[in-house]
Order: C-alpha cells, then sequence, then structure tokens
C-alpha cells in the first residue's frame, strides 16, 4: 500500500473548486434577523463542519500527483471492474468531493473502495453492501487518472 492510500486525492481542478467553496463559507455572513435562533444555529454548526472538512480535506490532499503506473488500484487511478453478473464498470478512485469529472468517483474509503485498495488486475475481491449481501469484483485495469485525462 503507498502512502497516497492513507491521503485523500484530488485533481488540481477539484482542489481549486473546493478552496473557492472553502473561501465563500469563510466570508458568507451569518443569517440575519428574519431566520429564527434554531436556524441561525444550524447553519452556523452546519457551515462550521463544513469549513472543517474543506480545510482538513485541502491540507491533507495529493493534488495532481498521479499515483504510480503500476496496474495497482489507489486513490489517483482509473479503475474498470467487473462483476459476477458481468458487468463492467469504469471509475476514478478518489475522495468523493472530487466532481468535476465524467467519471463516477469513488470514495477510497467505501466497501468497494476499501475492497480493491491494493489490488493487481485479475485478482478477484469482496465487499459488503448495505443490504448484507456480499458482492464480488474483478479488478481489469488499473492506471493514473493523469493518463484517462490526456486520452479521455
Amino acid at each position: 500500500m503507498s502512502t497516497t492510500s492513507s491521503r485523500p486525492w484530488l485533481t488540481a481542478d477539484a482542489h481549486a473548486r473546493l478552496a473557492a467553496e472553502l473561501a465563500d463559507l469563510q466570508r458568507e455572513p451569518e443569517l440575519g434577523e428574519g431566520a429564527g435562533e434554531h436556524d441561525r444555529l444550524d447553519r452556523r454548526q452546519h457551515r462550521q463542519a463544513r469549513i472543517r472538512q474543506l480545510q482538513d480535506l485541502l491540507q491533507n490532499a495529493v493534488v495532481g500527483e498521479d499515483p504510480p503506473d503500476d496496474g495497482i488500484a489507489e486513490p489517483g487511478m482509473v479503475l474498470t471492474v467487473r462483476y459476477d453478473d458481468g458487468a463492467v464498470e469504469t471509475f476514478l478512485l478518489a475522495a468523493r468531493d472530487e466532481g468535476g469529472t465524467d467519471l463516477e468517483v469513488y470514495s477510497p474509503d467505501s466497501p468497494l473502495g476499501r475492497a480493491l485498495d491494493g489490488a493487481k488486475p485479475g485478482e478477484q475481491r469482496e465487499y459488503e453492501v448495505p443490504s448484507g449481501a456480499v458482492v464480488r469484483v474483478t479488478l481489469v485495469e488499473a492506471y493514473p487518472y493523469g493518463r484517462y485525462q490526456s486520452h479521455g
């Protein structure tokens, strides 16, 4: 497992977008007199929680640095997987706040992300879904997002 596995991975675009969101939240005025005390308290707590979340994410994120092109599943990699029912899916393994890409994004902390972390092509892994069912998935391919971006 690489050192980036314990740190969130973001594209440079996502980092800039999240930094702008943080700046906006930090500048945002409190709710005015028309709002009830309870509404102001809820809004303030939500805003402060999001500010802390963004600060932590932006401070700790690996930004735009592609992991090694070694075919091993880890954050920053585009993964193609095949499920037991034959369905094939391609997605980016990155922080859920990534967005802004035409790929679906799965968090390394999701059940699927945790199951695939460190997998090599051809390896089959299992994970449990909320219903309690166990899903088997095979890693078909893993390559750095930068390679997808230059060809996708």
